[in-house]
This record gives structure tokens, C-alpha cells and sequence, in this order.
């Protein structure tokens, strides 16, 4: 499985490479795709500190290790698209570049986990 849908219900036949245009519309990007099916969307009914060593966990996040994290939430055109998903849907309070920043930091100052 990758991640891109089945037979008639794959991601592209909804998500294109960029945003289409008008209110609630699916986001667009030339890489949409959904995590492989060994890596499932785990994140609802978390709380902060089950979702911080999900991340934190190489078997749980793609392998990735701290630098790949950074690098990941840095570089990646999804991560980008949670500022940029279309017209009529809510952006993080934040900047990219300023939620980037405090992600690194988070990392650098040893990725503390939040209590229970």
C-alpha cells in the first residue's frame, strides 16, 4: 500500500497539485498522500505526551531520527501545506518559520515530554 488511495478512490482524483480554487475545496500538492499503512494516523485521542514519544519513536515516525525531524517539519511541501491548505480553513496560529524554530528548540533542549 502507498499510501495514495485504491483502484477509483485515489488521493489524486481529489487532492491536485496545488489548491483548487473556492471555499472548502481539498488541499492540493504534488506529493498528497496518506502515512504507508505500516505508520497509521494515530494522532486523535492523544494527549501531548503520548503524542510527543509517538514522534520521538523511530519505529512510530518513519524512522526518522531528531536531525530527520527537524529537517522533516522544516522542508516537507505537506508540512508547508498546514499554512497553505485552501480557501476557507483555519492556518496555525503561528508562522511556518516561527513554528519551525520552536520545534528545533524543542528538539535541542533535549525534547522534554509533557507530564500526563
Amino acid at each position: 500500500m502507498d499510501g495514495k488511495g485504491v483502484t477509483g478512490l485515489k488521493c489524486a482524483n481529489c487532492h491536485q497539485a496545488t489548491n483548487l480554487p473556492g471555499l472548502h475545496m481539498p488541499p492540493g500538492n504534488p506529493n498528497w498522500h496518506l502515512p504507508p499503512a505500516d505508520m497509521k494516523m494515530v494522532f486523535e485521542g492523544k494527549s501531548p505526551r503520548e503524542l510527543a514519544k509517538q514522534l520521538l519513536n523511530p519505529k512510530l515516525n518513519g524512522g526518522k531520527t531528531k536531525a530527520d525531524l527537524i529537517k522533516h517539519a522544516a522542508e516537507d511541501q505537506l508540512v508547508f501545506g498546514s499554512w497553505d491548505h485552501g480557501e476557507g480553513k483555519s492556518v496555525p496560529p503561528v508562522s511556518h518559520a516561527e513554528w519551525v524554530n520552536q520545534f528545533k528548540l524543542w528538539i535541542e533542549k533535549g525534547a522534554y515530554l509533557p507530564p500526563e
